[in-house]
């Protein structure tokens, strides 16, 4: 079966060291709590929230070993009092896992966002 896994992470500053240590924390928690491996990623669609400039999310996706996996960045829409420095996450992955049994990762002020399925 195809699932999606959303996430999100609030990033420290706009650098790229915080870029990629955001990003690197997420896509390994959405990894490790899905209990997943590169060959079950379909694909992943980066969004950051148009303050962050500093580097593409999906380098972090890259160093972490997903070399095969298709990856796009995009910008998430400028909504006035939009929580800030967001980058979010939705993979396509193939598990027999139940879509309720999937687990969608809110880290740092992301959480907020999605209070209802943040782990």
């Amino acid at each position: 079966m195809v699932r999606a896994v959303r996430g999100a992470v609030q990033i420290d500053a706009d650098t790229r060291e915080a870029v990629l240590a955001g990003v690197t924390e997420l896509v390994t928690e959405v990894m490790e709590r899905n209990r997943l491996t590169t060959d079950d990623v379909i694909s992943v669609i980066f969004t950051s929230t148009p303050d962050l400039t500093s580097e593409f999310p999906a380098l972090a996706a890259r160093k972490l070993g997903f070399h095969d996996v298709p990856l796009i960045c995009a910008s998430e829409i400028d909504v006035p009092g939009a929580l800030p420095r967001v980058v979010r996450l939705m993979a396509h992955v193939e598990t027999d896992r139940p879509r309720q049994e999937i687990q969608h990762v809110y880290l740092k002020g992301a959480t907020a966002l999605r209070m209802d399925i943040a782990q």
